[in-house]
């Protein structure tokens, strides 16, 4: 009995995947849990184990191919197996979706030629249409909806027609191309409408000129994913930021008491671990931080579900903490140290790349003094936290030294008022700088 192998979810809103590379070749044993193949995401790039134990009978995607979740992958049979002969890889996905029905040929010797046409043209056009909203990610169909686009009038890229992220953001971007006219009235009104529109203004970059010794390297899967990601966030998201210093003084004193402590439980205790403990407090008393925006309905999230941004070396992820407001810190401290861990290592599960509701990133680990980071959608927030280090303040008309550093917060003004954000800034600071020792 063989077991086939599918392309996984790694992440909400996640339609496809690409198989970055083959650990295992076809004739290999594997154990149950092995790691089998390496995919990337605009979410992840994560080692994908095997489902079963056997042998790696079939490897029906090549590296570099990009194909829709669930898709099959490859086959395992049982042990002692023998792969068939070298074969050509199967069908692609989009050979394997259904053919859509051509349109109907126009009737000849038709006294009402532009309605006899007309009717099955429009019905073979809705069908098409329908088809290619059906053949499409809720992300893309959200991002449709956000901007007012018919994903029936996009020609989609994807397997079997399917319109990608790319194809609708790049439709955003440069705008609708001019159709030729057709003899209805559901098309002249339909142009009538276009026309009461503005056209998008095309804003495609101008191709970049080479010089002598310049090196070229294609963008990696996920670079290229991160990008996207990007562009649709700030398509998406009105970005307003503000910025808030913070005297981290009593809480290096608890993290000098109780290092040792943690440590010997297994877990560190860094400043990240404080800010993440006063955020998930913050976050309950500010609940609107803690949403996301769904069309004209805000969703106000049950549980805080914190994401962690964890740079690798070509690029970054936010692995989450499920239900991290009903943890304590040395709880936040393991829960924060293990899933950076695995994710540097290409070994988180599928559900932990999904689900934020906030996320916090921490360039000050490399001396930034603060940043202005992008929304990591469907969230309404980001927290930047910059480098923390000695400097004079003045305390009570004198100069003394504390522990100093900058919170940015990032939020999109379609829902965070200026006066909330400062509101949940002036509490986080005040947790961080008042921070209860009982708490550690």
């Amino acid at each position: 009995m063989s077991t086939p192998v599918v392309m996984p979810q790694m992440g909400e809103s996640i339609a496809e995947g690409t198989i970055v590379r083959w650990i295992k070749k076809v004739g290999d044993t594997v154990d149950r849990d092995e790691p089998l193949f390496e995919i990337s995401t605009d979410k992840v790039d994560a080692e994908i184990p095997s489902p079963t134990a056997g042998v790696l009978l079939e490897i029906t995607v090549k590296e570099g191919e990009t194909v829709p979740i669930h898709s099959v992958v490859a086959t395992i049979g049982e042990a002692g197996s023998k792969p068939a002969a070298a074969t050509a890889p199967s069908a692609s996905a989009a050979d394997a979706a259904p053919a859509r029905p051509a349109s109907p040929a126009p009737s000849a010797g038709t006294g009402t030629a532009g309605l006899a046409v007309a009717a099955p043209a429009a019905e073979a056009e809705a069908a098409k249409a329908d088809g290619r909203a059906q053949r499409s990610s809720p992300l893309v169909r959200r991002i449709a909806k956000e901007h007012g686009v018919d994903i029936g009038h996009i020609a989609g890229s994807g397997a079997g027609g399917r319109v990608t992220k790319h194809d609708i953001l790049e439709f955003i971007e440069k705008g609708p191309a001019v159709a030729p006219a057709v003899a209805s009235k559901a098309s002249a009104s339909a142009a009538s409408a276009a026309t009461a529109r503005p056209a998008a203004p095309v804003h495609a970059p101008a191709p970049v000129a080479r010089m002598t010794g310049d090196r070229i390297e294609p963008m990696s899967v996920m670079r290229k994913k991160i990008a996207e990601h990007m562009v649709f966030s700030k398509h998406t998201s009105p970005h307003v930021y503000s910025v808030f210093e913070v005297n981290y003084s009593r809480v290096d004193q608890i993290r000098r008491a109780k290092k040792d402590e943690y440590e010997r439980q297994g877990a560190k205790l860094t400043f990240t671990s404080f800010i993440a403990k006063a955020v998930t407090d913050c976050l309950r008393r500010h609940p609107v931080l803690n949403a996301s925006i769904d069309g004209d309905n805000v969703i106000y999230r049950a549980a805080v579900n914190l994401g962690v941004a964890v740079s690798l070396e070509h690029g970054l992820i936010v692995p989450v903490v499920k239900g991290a407001d009903e943890k304590n810190l040395l709880g936040l401290s393991r829960a924060i140290q293990d899933v950076a861990d695995r994710a540097r290592a290409k070994k988180l599960n599928p559900d932990e790349v999904q689900g934020g509701t906030f996320t916090i990133t921490n360039p000050g680990n490399l001396g930034a003094q603060f940043g202005l980071p992008v929304i990591n959608q469907p969230q309404v927030a980001i927290l930047c936290v910059g480098t923390i280090e000695k400097r004079p303040v003045v305390i009570d008309d004198m100069i003394g030294i504390r522990m100093m550093g900058y919170l940015t917060l990032g939020f999109d003004h379609r829902l965070v008022d200026g006066v909330v954000a400062d509101e949940f800034l002036a509490d986080l600071k005040k947790s961080i700088e008042q921070f209860d020792a009982a708490q550690a």
